[in-house]
């Protein structure tokens, strides 16, 4: 029997894929990112969208290369190190960085401008209510498309719609030199920018959640999920690359209205409100809290519905644990969980890229066991540098390593791994046997 989806399912598919990128990390960076590249927005911009947009779209198309789940994808890893990573990253994306940043970004750009003297208690109080309502829409998988891809995305689309249009019409300034590394390696500082959105990890993670999703409509041959897989990716990174073009643009106009702005999200307040006037902040806040609110549900429910996989307690627990785990992290401070967050990003996004450049060349690998084992290994060594460099330590003796001085120092060493493993034939691997036995 052939299955197959009605367009409407396709593109609420699609949609909803798109909500659970776009959040927090993809509304605070692009606008003091394009601030600060001025002039040098275009190339700053495509290195931003490589990452960001790019990154997570190739890794979904891996996931379903792969056959659709984790357990696919790493095949040709041990199983402990494979669900190590796995809960790492979910950990990341979850609990400790992703989803309590949601609710953060929330509160500081459509809550707080609100109150004349916004204090602790209220981040407490809105913390508690907003990842309330996000475990209440996590609540019931099977509901997902139905609940974010025909209602909550699209209502998000139109307010970002409406804010693109407006910013392309009548941008609020002229763009200025670019400042910092902006101005001498603008594709490079854009690329690593992109790291932040933390959307490579979400798409490892959020593939497996719509692969459940079309499960729950009908969809279970091999075929039919990979082709409604790439093409919800291919709608989701559409909605993405027009969200990031419209903020890169808007933060590149923004140096008259948004002056001296540390933060991204200070500079989208500033320059919505200058261009809605009183109304300004009301537009933003529905765009924000739609924005973070999906993102919330996506990640709540792809890290309750791992963990409920590998532990004897149920989906729905996961689901109240999480929130309430998300709600005490998410009052620590948006800056702090950044600072917080970065080095950890930098020692785990190359091992993340590394294992889906080895989905898409496994063909050509004579020993795929060895050579993910290997792979993953000397990414992950080189990547831990240069999260020590961004952590403060003093790693001075690595700086003959290409492009470490530009905080890729992984790259090529990673490169080079992967070559070198695709000349190790099967016979090796069968001495390895032999040896073993």
């Amino acid at each position: 029997m052939k299955q197959s989806l009605k367009i409407t399912d396709i593109i609420a598919v699609g949609f909803m894929l798109f909500a659970f990128f776009l959040g927090a990390g993809n509304i605070i960076f692009p606008p003091l990112a394009g601030q600060l590249a001025g002039q040098n927005v275009l190339p700053a911009m495509t290195g931003f969208l490589l990452t960001a947009v790019g990154l997570p779209l190739i890794t979904i198309v891996a996931i379903a290369i792969a056959g659709g789940t984790w357990d696919h994808l790493t095949k040709d890893l041990p199983k402990r190190a494979a669900m190590v990573m796995a809960i790492l990253i979910f950990i990341i994306i979850g609990p400790a960085f992703a989803a309590p940043r949601t609710g953060l970004v929330a509160y500081e750009m459509a809550v707080k401008p609100f109150f004349i003297d916004a204090s602790q208690s209220h981040l407490a109080v809105f913390s508690v209510l907003f990842f309330a309502v996000a475990m209440s829409f996590a609540w019931s998988q099977g509901k997902l498309i139905d609940v974010i891809g025909k209602v909550l995305t699209p209502a998000l689309f139109v307010g970002l719609i409406i804010l693109a249009f407006a910013v392309f019409v009548n941008p609020q300034g002229d763009m200025i030199a670019p400042i910092g590394d902006y101005a001498t390696q603008p594709i490079t500082k854009g690329f690593l920018e992109g790291y932040n959105t933390m959307d490579t990890f979400g798409s490892l993670m959020f593939g497996m959640l719509i692969v459940d999703a079309l499960r729950k409509k009908g969809i279970t041959e091999q075929s039919a999920t990979t082709k409604y897989l790439i093409s919800a990716a291919l709608i989701a990174a559409a909605g993405l690359a027009f969200v990031y073009i419209s903020l890169f643009y808007l933060g590149a106009t923004s140096a008259s209205v948004a002056a001296g702005a540390d933060n991204g999200g200070a500079v989208l307040s500033q320059y919505v409100q200058a261009l809605f006037g009183p109304y300004g902040q009301v537009v933003l806040s529905v765009i924000v809290l739609l924005a973070c609110l999906t993102t919330a549900i996506g990640l709540i429910s792809a890290c309750s519905d791992y963990f409920s996989s590998i532990s004897k307690l149920s989906y729905k627990k996961w689901v109240v644990i999480l929130g309430i785990a998300c709600a005490f992290v998410a009052n620590i401070g948006l800056a702090q969980l950044i600072s917080l967050s970065v080095p950890v990003l930098f020692a785990l996004y190359p091992v993340a890229i590394a294992l889906v450049a080895l989905t898409f060349v496994r063909k050509f690998l004579g020993n795929p066991k060895m050579a993910y084992r290997m792979v993953m290994i000397v990414a992950l060594m080189f990547a831990l540098i240069d999260a020590a460099k961004v952590a403060g330590v003093n790693v001075s003796a690595f700086n003959m390593l290409p492009l470490f001085g530009i905080g890729m120092g992984w790259l090529m060493p990673t490169a080079a791994a992967i070559i070198c493993m695709c000349f190790i034939g099967r016979s090796d691997e069968e001495v390895l046997a032999q040896e073993g036995a």
